[in-house]
């Protein structure tokens, strides 16, 4: 970086307290991303999502992947509520940028705070620096919104831009990299820096133990009694409901069918014995995802078809008879059958649908996919696409993308001449094609 650079990165660490603030952490220049998609982690994509669906103008964003493709983002400070670097255009000029998100309340990290330490895997996952959905949807169903959305992220430029211009825009696609390696990251812009978190984690989960160890003698001294009357004629009073039975560590046992009988003619014992240990593991997944916190906010799934039924049987390899009949039953023959059930283990309903359905997206549709290509790529990187319907081939390779009516991207590979499922969806097209290419 030359000197004007320099002299704008101090004075970034002037307006920040010289960097030494215990709520700033600063992060060094990443070297340049080429190659490759800016975030592998589903929170890093959320991230981006909220960038790409904010800006108005997808030129900008273009602009700015170049610019942090480049290596031309400075060293990042995080900080409470703001991200700021110094960014430098392709002539030397150097510009201070920076991206806001709003802080959570005092009350949001109360809520935060009491709703992880109830969940010990929370923790776990965080000091694992991960940030897995259930913990999100867990903050949600308590009304903290962790991750942010469309119009959250606020950018602040000296180039005078009004909305998101090339250097937020490197700045945010390389925050995204930050993010994937530490999602302490994005709770220290809402307002926790990660030692202060996770000594308020420590305090409560001690609190918590020493409570649930007390005598039952102090337990019961340390609650007021209500009359019942009282508490009927004031509902905000009532006591809350009693945990609800733990779940099972396991599904349960079906019964035997082994017995002395021959089974009637027609009866196919495995088949049966099959099916009911299936039917036991389903029950306990949805057992576990009604007793999962924010579950009644959740939409409810649509029913399956037999067709989408049979994969998903299949799928849980249920031996060789049982999958031929499966397989002969919706005329997919065994290479077929086998074909579903890859997609299936990559997205469910979802995903089998894009293997099976090839449909001609509507304009809009058509729009946004065609400008999601278009910023995936620098000008010089971008691979030549053939589209035909919702499906995108690699001229002259084996790779191909997928467009999903929910406007994510499937990654396809050719094996012996067929078209293959290899890997789960993205929002970014580049992410998903890397997963065929290796990225490059």
């Amino acid at each position: 970086m030359n000197d004007t650079y320099d002299e704008a990165f101090d004075e970034t660490h002037e307006e920040s307290g010289q960097g030494a603030h215990r709520h700033e952490r600063t992060f060094d220049a990443l070297p340049p991303a080429h190659g490759r998609g800016f975030a592998e982690s589903w929170w890093g994509q959320a991230w981006l999502k909220a960038l790409e669906d904010t800006a108005l103008d997808l030129q900008q964003l273009k602009a700015g992947r170049r610019l942090a493709r480049a290596g031309a983002v400075g060293a990042v400070s995080v900080r409470p509520g703001r991200i700021t670097a110094v960014v430098q255009d392709p002539d030397g000029t150097a510009h201070r940028s920076d991206v806001l998100l709003q802080q959570l309340t005092e009350a949001e990290w109360d809520r935060f705070l009491g709703m992880t330490v109830e969940r010990a895997g929370h923790i776990a996952a965080l000091l694992d620096r991960e940030m897995p959905p259930h913990l999100v949807e867990d903050a949600a169903a308590a009304g903290v919104e962790l991750l942010p959305g469309i119009g959250d992220l606020e950018p602040e430029c000296d180039c005078d831009a009004w909305d998101h211009c090339g250097h937020t825009a490197a700045l945010s696609y390389q925050m995204a990299r930050l993010l994937d390696q530490d999602p302490f990251v994005l709770l220290l812009m809402r307002g926790r820096a990660e030692r202060e978190l996770l000594d308020e984690l420590q305090v409560r989960s001690v609190a918590r133990a020493e409570a649930e160890e007390a005598p039952e003698e102090e337990q019961e001294e340390a609650q007021e009694g209500v009359y019942a009357a009282v508490a009927y004629a004031e509902g905000a009073i009532l006591p809350p409901l009693p945990d609800l039975p733990p779940l099972p560590s396991e599904p349960g046992l079906p019964p035997s069918l082994d017995t002395e009988a021959e089974p009637a003619p027609g009866i196919d014992v495995a088949a049966l014995e099959f099916l009911a240990a299936q039917a036991a593991s389903e029950a306990h997944r949805l057992l576990a995802e009604a007793l999962a916190a924010g579950h009644e906010q959740q939409p409810v799934e649509p029913e399956l078809t037999p067709g989408e039924d049979a994969v998903r049987l299949a799928a849980a390899a249920p031996g060789a008879p049982v999958a031929t009949r499966l397989a002969s039953a919706f005329d997919r023959g065994k290479d077929g059958l086998a074909l579903a059930v890859r997609a299936w283990e990559f997205g469910g309903p979802a995903a089998l649908s894009v293997l099976e359905e090839e449909w001609t997206p509507g304009a809009e549709a058509l729009a946004r996919a065609r400008a999601a290509l278009d910023v995936a790529w620098d000008e010089d990187e971008r691979p030549q696409l053939r589209a035909a319907r919702n499906r995108w081939t690699v001229v002259g390779g084996d790779a191909q993308l997928r467009h999903g009516g929910d406007g994510r991207w499937w990654p396809y590979r050719k094996e012996r001449g067929r078209w293959t499922p290899a890997g789960p969806a993205t929002h970014d097209p580049a992410t998903a094609l890397a997963v065929v290419t290796g990225g490059e």
